[in-house]
């Protein structure tokens, strides 16, 4: 089904006008204040709402819950959402990413588990990153080793993961080969976090919030039917999972940014400034980075893959969002620095700093740029 202009026109103008009607009840999702536990039981709501309307059931199958059409048509909502001054749910941040590949490579699992989600009645995070396997993803070491009778039993650590502490299930990649066989021996699973010998950590973020989290797996039991795909195929859906990080998750970062970059727009308007150039440095960032994120959705909902092409939607999403906060620092100077009004700005300016690394660092990205998209020589390489 390809995305037409009345439809996406008349989708966000429903869901402008669901919105208004839902002025008064929904008026407290605006908050952004709180800790991490306060943020996730207003995106729990939020996330209810959405779903009882069919708002972000657009673009999932039928068998989770949703009701069809292209994926992209859900992030028009989404944007749309962000600028009229809502957050968008945390937990979306994360099941807009892992949830296609659950469809595409074990669709009993997702048709079992994904509705909850949907509803917000649970959240989900992502298990990739190691202490000693960030970037490199074919360098984890949690193993994953079978039973005789089928099961699997897990032992390892996963670190920095977003809403680990507070998470229900975790989509995460384990070692069920040798690690010389790098990601030839990778299987990807949906873990219940309170299952036996798991322990949780929090990590608090330089904002003070604890985001993140590391986990440790000891001797635990999982069936073989949580397998997302094939036991040793893991490296297959992990790719085609970043694909939605590299697009879904860049385009709702982008439209929380632009949302917060006319907030900036908003509180200058009353003030003379010199340096306003800056905010159209910024608004520049994102615009490019809208239009090369509205061509990477448009490739995804077509069911095309995109592969390395996403490093650029990821080099682009960084800058953008850096850009955005350096502007608020630079022109809202006191504020920033020390009125409670400016905590918010803050801790988004911390996280925008982190915004190059995780994903996958920027250094990476640009060697993936280099080697799979421009054929560039190895560095060191010699020719005539």
């Amino acid at each position: 089904m390809s995305i037409h202009l009345d439809d996406a026109t008349k989708l966000v103008a429903d869901f402008d006008a669901a919105l208004a009607d839902a002025e008064s009840d929904l008026a407290h999702l605006r908050d952004a204040g709180g800790d991490l536990v306060a943020q996730i039981a207003r995106s729990a709501e939020l996330m209810r709402w959405l779903f009882d309307g069919g708002w972000t059931r657009v673009g999932w199958p039928e068998s989770v819950g949703g009701i069809g059409g292209p994926s992209s048509l859900r992030c028009l909502i989404l944007e749309r959402l962000a600028l009229r001054g809502y957050e968008i749910p945390n937990h979306l941040y994360v099941l807009e990413v892992v949830g296609p590949a659950v469809v595409n490579h074990a669709p009993a699992l997702a048709a079992e588990y994904l509705p909850a989600a949907l509803r917000g009645e649970e959240l989900w995070c992502q298990g990739f990153s190691e202490p000693e396997a960030g970037s490199d993803l074919a360098a984890l070491r949690t193993t994953m080793r079978r039973r005789d009778d089928g099961t699997f039993v897990l032992n390892g650590q996963k670190t920095w993961t977003s809403y680990g502490a507070r998470a229900d299930r975790i989509v995460m990649l384990a070692r069920t080969g040798t690690l010389e066989d790098r990601h030839r021996g990778l299987t990807m699973l949906l873990v219940d976090l309170d299952s036996p010998g798991i322990e949780r950590r929090p990590i608090e973020l330089a904002s003070g919030k604890e985001e993140l989290a590391e986990e440790f797996f000891s001797d635990v039991v999982v069936d073989e039917s949580r397998v997302i795909g094939e036991v040793g195929g893991g490296w297959a859906v992990a790719m085609d999972l970043l694909q939605y990080e590299r697009g879904t998750y860049a385009w709702m970062r982008m439209a929380a940014a632009t949302a917060r970059l006319n907030d900036l727009i908003g509180e200058l308007r009353t003030t003379k400034t010199r340096d306003a150039a800056v905010v159209g440095k910024a608004y520049l960032r994102l615009a490019a980075l809208r239009a090369r994120t509205s061509s990477t959705l448009r490739a995804l909902a077509a069911g095309e893959v995109v592969g390395a092409q996403t490093s650029v939607d990821k080099l682009l999403l960084s800058a953008a969002e850096q850009e955005v906060h350096d502007a608020a620092a630079r022109l809202r100077r006191t504020e920033f620095l020390l009125d409670d009004a400016g905590a918010r700005w803050r801790e988004e300016w911390w996280y925008s700093r982190a915004a190059s690394i995780y994903g996958g660092a920027r250094e990476i990205q640009h060697g993936i740029i280099a080697d799979r998209i421009l054929n560039l020589p190895k560095e060191g390489a010699h020719g005539r």
